[in-house]
């Protein structure tokens, strides 16, 4: 295994994703990237505003 196969494999089994079937694998994932998506825009959306008000 290299290292990003490792990482994977890391993650599927923290999150138990390795017992659910490929959709719901895929629905779960689709959930935490738009989740990140999110927090990522908006955090920097708030810091740009921070930095322009100082």
């Amino acid at each position: 295994m290299n290292w990003v196969q490792r990482k994977i494999y890391l993650y599927n089994v923290t999150f138990g994703l390795y017992m659910l079937d490929w959709w719901e694998r895929y629905l779960f994932n689709s959930l935490v990237l738009i989740l990140m998506w999110f927090i990522l825009y908006n955090g920097s959306r708030y810091f740009s505003e921070l930095c322009k008000r100082s």
